[in-house]
């Protein structure tokens, strides 16, 4: 009887009660980083979690003096609406083709440049390029439409360039066939410097014995970049490309709206410009509220997606 007490007290503690003494351990540990997450987790339960709880507006005829609960019960009526509608096809092929051409254009761009400046051995130079690529980041965004609707006026710099060429002097941002390329180009240039330190970042992270091992074989600097630095950075890429694919319908609603015009919704207005108008100007708060959530619900659907592919092709995933 005794040796069994022996033995029982010698056992090993059961897999939860350990799992348990770990998680315990790790918090006594690292108590100052998790303490570090706090404010993370707050943000996002306050500003992401707590408002999903207006999605419900959706569902009814929102009257601000009933409130949510309150309202009257609509189903998927404005769902049905948004679908049978006139600007269903016209938003949602805008919403796509800006978010495909952004992506093929304005998502190589960064890789490219960090690609570019890593090859740059003056270091005052790179710092300078550097520089001078982030600078378009941090100017507030009505300051960048302001200069893109100057330089494209009929007067503006832009536009007298090209009329050398032989174009017609009418403002670019009036014709509806040149507001995407202006956006996807001034994404380009705004966007481009910010977005590559992720990947300067990831850069410094590759060993540098696979480089000098490549010189010795003969390898050229551009052989280097194909087969050393781009498969060294690749999972960086893989979950960039995720988080992209995640947000492709959510093409912001403020540079669109600060840049289009009547004469351009053929080709510039979004679902986000589109819920904007509907549910902020003209009050249709439930009807704005179903095209928001159709919006988010395809958004989901392709990071899911993207993840899939990404973990399948490459072993790269968030999850």
């Amino acid at each position: 009887m005794a040796d069994a007490r022996a033995a029982l007290g010698t056992a090993k503690p059961s897999g939860s009660l350990a799992m348990k003494r770990r998680v315990v351990k790790d918090f006594a540990t690292n108590k100052y980083l998790y303490l570090m997450i706090v404010p993370v987790l707050v943000y996002y339960a306050v500003f992401h979690y707590a408002p999903m709880y207006g999605a419900l507006i959706a569902f009814k005829e929102y009257s601000p003096m009933k409130g949510i609960l309150g309202s009257d019960w609509a189903g998927l009526k404005h769902f049905e609406d948004f679908f049978n509608s006139y600007y269903f096809w016209r938003i949602l092929k805008n919403t796509i083709l800006i978010s495909l051409y952004t992506l093929v254009f304005e998502f190589p761009a960064p890789i490219i440049l960090a690609l570019l400046i890593n090859e740059v051995r003056n270091k005052a130079f790179k710092r300078t390029a550097q520089t001078i690529t982030y600078m378009p980041y941090f100017i507030s965004l009505v300051v960048i439409c302001g200069i893109i609707t100057d330089f494209t006026n009929s007067d503006g710099v832009i536009n007298r360039f090209f009329m050398l060429f032989g174009y017609d002097g009418q403002a670019m941002l009036q014709r509806p066939e040149l507001f995407r390329p202006i956006y996807v180009l001034s994404e380009i240039w705004q966007r481009i410097g910010w977005e590559s330190i992720i990947y300067i970042a990831a850069l410094m992270s590759v060993d540098m014995e696979q480089y000098e091992a490549a010189r010795m074989d003969g390898a050229s600097r551009l052989k280097q970049m194909f087969y050393i630095t781009l498969p060294g950075i690749m999972p960086t890429i893989a979950i960039m490309l995720i988080l992209r694919m995640g947000n492709l319908m959510n093409v912001g609603f403020e540079k669109i709206i600060l840049l289009y015009n009547p004469v351009t919704y053929e080709t510039a207005d979004v679902i986000s410009s589109f819920v904007y108008r509907k549910g902020l100007l003209e009050f249709g708060w439930s009807y704005g509220s179903a095209v928001g959530l159709f919006n988010s619900v395809i958004n989901l659907a392709l990071l899911i997606t993207a993840n899939w592919i990404s973990r399948r092709v490459n072993n790269s995933s968030l999850w």
